[in-house]
């Protein structure tokens, strides 16, 4: 009988500590950002190097 009072007390108190921080509903909007495939993240990763380097090599700096 011990155990459903407090679990009754538990579903009283107000919201939980990771709620009222903030940290469920980041996780709710994460969910709702553009997911990109990790080849894409790869391949604009070597075309920037490329870019910057190619740059360097044509464009002279003073």
């Amino acid at each position: 009988m011990r155990l459903v009072e407090m679990s009754s007390r538990r579903r009283r108190q107000g919201p939980s500590l990771a709620s009222y921080v903030g940290l469920v509903r980041f996780y709710e909007e994460l969910e709702s950002i553009v997911k990109l495939n990790p080849y894409l993240i790869i391949l604009i990763a070597i075309s920037t190097s490329i870019i910057i380097i190619l740059s360097r090599i044509l464009i002279p700096f003073p």
